[in-house]
């Protein structure tokens, strides 16, 4: 289960274009962070994604992609061009592809690589759904199939697309919008596969055109409740319309790090077992073990782009650090994998994560002012940045990445000695002792 935001630059407070997502997959699914360079093709060359091969472009741009490390694809990235795009699962009425074939994240990385602005990445993966379709598994532990949609943005504008099948609709975003995984487009639209609402009639999920609503026919209700979406999508929609024309990069880190409206100083990941929030903490296992394994922000200005990426897990935890595609990504240690890897970023800061769950009230407050401060250091030490050169920002990168993982490590050891206040539930333990144990982490 996933979130993903725009604010354009009509809505911001700096009139820039703001990205955000969080990227929910199961719990032990280490997320990489990988930079692709800009790369020619010799003719008649293949380009193997997921599963399957497919000719290769001429050209491919440099991309920046946050990505589950099994996968080809990703779950959020940005190209050479300011493209940036994530993709979310939907629950749909039209039959899973089970084969192998192109998945949500293939159609991504496919569009960032050949597309040079949002409306093109959107005619991309159009396209290939038109000749593909969409077909495989998507699951790390369990099997899992679904449709997807995608949220894409550059400088200009932003498109909503949301499809189930090879039928699809999307809709121009006007000042902010925000995707979860659900369909969220009803009966209007700017675009749409030629069949979106003939197909729904001849299904019986309505009767006539004048009643067809895209969301409404389309969805599988079932997991499209389970999944909670409609409540988290309400809520990214709630909190940037209340910043309407003030939004800023604090605050969409807020967004990201939100735990509902209800959830105060004593809220704990512990106390659901069902529903979902937009910092998505694993628990139950069931219903609810989705956990969030990264978190990407773009913020697009004035042909400067600087992406603010966690590159570890639930980003109320962790700190988002600056990235400049042209400069490159600092070393982050070897790519994670499924198994605990204590030379990875991302594993290295599961024991800070993992640590803070077991009394998440108490420990997150020890240390959650001097993150703050530090994320602000930052943004200034990036803003001063954005327009030098490729080795001064690289440094900056490089300095941000190190000083975060020094801070890690050092708030592991001082919430180890920390006296627990109340002990996590029963079903919290041990799902995350199972986890613990699949992950080979002791």
């Amino acid at each position: 289960m996933c979130d993903t935001f725009v604010a354009l630059a009509n809505a911001t407070e700096d009139g820039s274009v703001i990205f955000g997502k969080n990227s929910d997959r199961d719990a032990n699914e280490a997320h990489e962070l990988v930079t692709i360079p800009h790369t020619q093709h010799p003719e008649g060359s293949l380009v193997h994604c997921t599963y399957i091969d497919i000719p290769q472009a001429a050209e491919t741009n440099a991309v920046l992609l946050a990505k589950p490390f099994w996968i080809w694809g990703a779950e959020m990235g940005v190209n050479e061009h300011n493209v940036v795009i994530g993709n979310e699962a939907v629950f749909t009425k039209v039959p899973y592809g089970k084969k192998p074939g192109l998945i949500g994240m293939d159609f991504l990385r496919l569009a960032l690589e050949r597309a040079e602005s949002a409306r093109q990445a959107l005619d991309v993966i159009v396209a290939l759904l038109e000749r593909y379709g969409q077909s495989g598994n998507c699951g790390f532990v369990h099997t899992l199939f679904y449709h997807n949609s995608f949220l894409i943005a550059d400088q200009h504008e932003a498109w909503v697309l949301e499809t189930a099948g090879k039928h699809w609709a999307a809709e121009k975003v006007k000042d902010v919008r925000s995707i979860s995984n659900a369909i969220t487009i009803g009966s209007t639209w700017d675009l749409a596969s030629e069949d979106l609402v003939s197909h729904a009639i001849e299904k019986g999920w309505c009767k006539d055109s004048d009643t067809f609503n895209f969301s409404r026919c389309y969805s599988d209700l079932i997991y499209t409740r389970f999944s909670d979406s409609r409540k988290r999508q309400c809520r990214t929609s709630e909190l940037l319309k209340k910043r309407l024309g003030k939004i800023s990069l604090n605050s969409v880190m807020q967004i990201l790090r939100d735990h509902g409206a209800e959830a105060g100083k004593d809220w704990s990941p512990d106390k659901g077992l069902f529903g979902a929030e937009v910092c998505m903490h694993a628990s139950s296992g069931l219903v609810r073990g989705s956990q969030s394994t990264g978190s990407m922000i773009s913020h697009l200005k004035g042909g400067e782009a600087t992406h603010w990426l966690t590159g570890t897990s639930a980003p109320c935890t962790g700190i988002f650090k600056p990235v400049w595609l042209d400069s490159g990504l600092p070393d982050l240690g070897p790519a994670p994998t499924g198994a605990y890897d204590e030379n990875a970023l991302w594993w290295r800061h599961e024991n800070l994560h993992r640590e803070v769950l077991r009394d998440y009230a108490l420990r997150i407050e020890l240390y959650q002012n001097e993150r703050d401060t530090l994320e602000q250091e930052f943004i200034t030490k990036a803003k001063k940045a954005a327009s030098s050169t490729k080795a001064k920002r690289f440094k900056i990168s490089e300095v941000c990445f190190s000083t975060a993982l020094e801070a890690t490590e050092r708030w592991v050891s001082s919430i180890k000695i920390a006296k627990l206040s109340k002990r996590r539930s029963f079903i919290h333990k041990l799902v995350w002792d199972k986890l613990d144990r699949q992950a080979k982490r002791q």
